[in-house]
């Protein structure tokens, strides 16, 4: 039996990422399309396979960059800061790099709080904002990503993320879907991100990152008070009602600092609604550009 292509996989080899070098490291990134900017921007153990899947609805009109922020995805791994003031002001060297004045800015759940961290840095760099499942607007989060900023997580992280216990997990994987269970985008977005954290440097780089912005209690970056422009920029809110990473309740927390936000709900998806529901997702992305 022929095995079904991914469409997440087939863009990928029509999409090669490029490489620029920007503060003495390589960024890979996806440019392609002519028109209105978009910059895409994943989230935490993401890379620019987690939008390119969306290509094909937009770039006939519009250039797509979708890089892989650094620490993750091909991008360089180096020891150094993984704030979010850091992650803004690479990316708007990379946009300088590119010849891009103005961008609309797409960001899913670290990936947006790194947005937003780039419009109240470069507020006149930003065309419009759309933060999907984004962080930044709550204390809220998902236990596991507490876990990572517990002391000693540096040493535990190797032993979860061993190719012995990868191995384990993806053969009960097979098991069951041989039974007919098929994983949700979330699961396989995340044990996608899981597997990344393979080598040493990817670890150190999403301790780093997941201890900029959350604490054994929560989020501890917050865009409340701070966005004193924010009611200047258009803003489109896209959250999946049964998020399990960050609680939908965060979603009408942005008219808090967007007061005239558009949110967008979509029913029945998790974390990653631009994976489980993507032509919906393309939709309303495009209505709101068009806007």
């Amino acid at each position: 039996m022929t095995r079904t292509q991914d469409p997440r996989d087939e863009a990928e080899l029509r999409y090669p990422p490029s490489v620029a070098n920007l503060g003495g490291h390589d960024l890979s990134y996806v440019d392609t399309g002519h028109g209105s900017a978009i910059l895409f921007i994943h989230g935490l153990l993401g890379s620019h396979e987690n939008w390119t899947h969306l290509v094909d609805r937009l770039d006939t009109e519009h250039r797509v960059v979708i890089p892989d922020l650094f620490g993750h995805g091909a991008s360089a791994k180096p020891v150094g800061d993984y704030s979010l003031g850091s992650h803004a002001a690479i990316l708007r060297d990379l946009i300088d790099r590119l010849g891009i004045a103005k961008v609309t800015l797409v960001g899913h759940s670290l990936g947006g709080g790194i947005a937003m961290q780039f419009c109240y840095l470069f507020p006149g760099r930003v065309e419009s904002l759309v933060l999907v499942s984004s962080g930044g607007l709550g204390r809220s989060v998902s236990p596991l990503l507490r876990s990572a900023t517990l002391p000693g997580a540096e040493l535990v992280l190797p032993v979860i993320a061993s190719a012995w216990v990868r191995d384990r997990v993806e053969t009960v994987g097979r098991a069951v879907r041989g039974l007919g269970w098929r994983p949700s985008a979330d699961v396989s977005a995340a044990w996608k991100g899981f597997t990344s954290l393979s080598d040493a440097e990817s670890r150190r780089a999403f301790l780093a990152t997941t201890r900029g912005v959350i604490d054994p209690g929560g989020q501890t970056v917050n865009a409340h008070g701070q966005l004193t422009t924010a009611d200047h920029i258009r803003t489109l809110v896209i959250w999946g009602t049964r998020d399990g990473m960050i609680p939908v309740g965060h979603a009408e927390r942005a008219h808090e600092v967007f007061p005239g936000a558009e949110v967008v709900l979509f029913e029945g998806a998790g974390h990653f609604p631009h994976l489980e529901q993507p032509d919906r997702f393309a939709s309303v992305l495009e209505r709101f550009i068009h806007g």
